[in-house]
């Protein structure tokens, strides 16, 4: 309701015009968490791969710890730090935040989450042993394996192997 004209009223009370702010300007990504590459960006090794929530793929490797497969050699820090890498590269690959399946996509890849044939489990200790505590080497993991393999569903991956136990070369990359 106004005030009327007769009422005394001090000029700090008076109504004042609005401050009137221009529009803002027109956002451009200019933060390292905001780059997002484009689709034609050719992909330099071992540089990595954004996406967002990647974080969350280390609590859901500590979902599998309990049913690792392990040789006495081996030891769960380097086996989820593998397949957290893996597993980010595949959600990154889809422009999604990490799920349960990139993380098993990984194990089931190097037979973590079933009996695994005696010349994987060799390979895998060499080639992921000490990964918990190597970066490059965790970089080197994830970027070997084709992106064919990381479209594959985590059940297909398992059921290949089950079918072919050698085709975890192919699979993983390591054919060469």
């Amino acid at each position: 309701m106004t005030q009327p004209k007769f009422a005394p009223i001090l000029e700090a009370d008076e109504v004042r015009d609005v401050l009137r702010l221009p529009p803002p300007p027109p956002w451009t990504p200019h933060r390292p968490a905001d780059f997002r590459p484009s689709p034609h960006q050719a992909h330099r090794p071992n540089t990595g791969v954004p996406g967002p929530d990647q974080g969350y793929a280390l609590a859901l490797a500590q979902r599998f710890q309990g049913r690792l497969r392990l040789s006495d050699e081996e030891h769960a820090e380097d086996v989820l730090a593998a397949a957290v890498a893996i597993g980010l590269r595949r959600a990154a690959l889809y422009g999604r935040a990490p799920i349960s399946g990139d993380v098993a996509l990984a194990l089931n890849l190097f037979g973590y989450l079933d009996e695994a044939p005696a010349e994987l489990m060799a390979a895998r200790e060499r080639y992921l042993g000490g990964a918990a505590h190597d970066y490059w080497q965790r970089r080197d993991v994830s970027e070997a394996v084709p992106e064919a393999t990381l479209r594959l569903k985590p059940e297909d991956v398992r059921a290949g192997l089950a079918a072919d136990p050698g085709c975890w070369r192919v699979l993983a990359g390591l054919s060469g």
